[in-house]
């Protein structure tokens, strides 16, 4: 699935947030962007349909560190960050960074890393793209721009096994690195196709996704099999983060965030944030609370053990999609590119 698509289908509850985490880029593309440069809408250049489209490789630009970046990580040695057009820019400090070069043109979403030195990232086109070396060089192990589908989120739960999401349910996994992708068998979530925005490693080693109309599934802590959970929100979830052994952090359209101490007993409780700006993105920070960030520049500090909400103050008027602690300060991602803001984490 495209950002486009994407974007139409969830354009009457959340227009501009689709627009950040997996869609602002498409819907500029919509707009005129990729036709003034003869890209497709999926960053790849047209082919008749008689012969497979192939990938072309990310352009170099000056510009990069300034476009969308709707994802970033620290591996423990550096900052990576994917984003649109297949950027994917790498720094030391969260200040200076530099884009380095990537065989494919499609929006990437989403990126893990499981060490220092082995990553992925997927995004639109169905691609999946891994690393060996921190970030630097980057190689293809799937790209299906017939599928006409995106992935949203990617997980490895160690340097063997991992999953990715997407949408209209998509749902890949690997368990030898990536090189080899199937389609995970999971017809109790997948059934009715919707999107998937996140994948969570659970404290048990269950999987948990979420996703639109409240979509929430849960695995066996095998991750063998998954079954649907009653959600507490029928709007879309945009993300979700582990606590405690079986309970999670969720989080999505205006200001709405649930904490629960075992996803499978349900027992969700509303966190009341005061905001109806809606969370694209998160991370854990050191002492267990939470970080979040979504739009028109919001951060939140999330303490699900209190159940409190305190706002950061970012300077920041765009959309924000990815957020986490760094140094002194806090790192965010979002529709203009990486910032480090000197904001202390109280």
């Amino acid at each position: 699935m495209l950002m486009s698509p994407r974007l139409k289908a969830l354009a009457a509850s959340a227009a501009l947030s689709l627009g950040l985490h997996s869609g602002l880029l498409q819907a500029q593309d919509d707009s005129g962007g990729a036709a003034a440069d003869g890209a497709s809408s999926s960053g790849e250049e047209a082919a008749p349909s008689a012969a497979p489209v192939k990938p072309r490789p990310s352009e170099l630009l000056v510009r990069a560190p300034q476009r969308a970046a709707l994802d970033i990580v620290n591996t423990g040695k550096h900052l990576v960050a994917v984003g649109e057009r297949g950027h994917i820019l790498v720094s030391n400090n969260g200040v200076d960074w530099a884009q380095v070069a990537v065989p494919v043109r499609a929006t990437l979403n989403a990126l893990t890393f499981v060490d220092e030195q082995n990553g992925w990232a997927v995004g639109h086109d169905a691609t999946i793209l891994r690393t060996t070396d921190g970030g630097k060089t980057w190689h293809l192990q799937n790209f299906e721009p017939e599928k006409e589908q995106a992935f949203l989120d990617v997980l490895f739960v160690d340097a063997q096994t991992g999953y990715a999401v997407g949408a209209f349910g998509l749902f890949y996994g690997t368990t030898d690195g990536g090189d080899n992708w199937a389609e995970i068998e999971a017809p109790t979530v997948r059934e009715e196709e919707l999107y998937f925005h996140s994948i969570t490693k659970l404290g048990d080693g269950s999987l948990l996704v979420a996703g639109e109309t409240g979509m929430l599934g849960v695995s066996t802590p095998d991750r063998a099999s998954f079954k649907r959970l009653t959600s507490p929100y029928e709007g879309t979830f945009f993300g979700s983060l582990p606590y405690k052994e079986k309970g999670a952090i969720v989080f999505g359209l205006r200001g709405n965030v649930y904490v629960s101490d075992d996803v499978k007993l349900g027992n969700w409780q509303k966190l009341e944030t005061n905001t109806i700006a809606s969370f694209f993105g998160g991370s854990l920070l050191a002492d267990g609370r939470a970080l979040l960030v979504g739009s028109s520049g919001a951060a939140y500090v999330i303490d699900p053990a209190a159940k409190t909400a305190e706002a950061i103050a970012t300077g920041l008027s765009f959309s924000l999609t990815s957020g986490l602690q760094f140094k002194n300060g806090v790192l965010v991602s979002g529709e203009r590119g990486p910032h480090l803001i000197a904001s202390q984490l109280n």
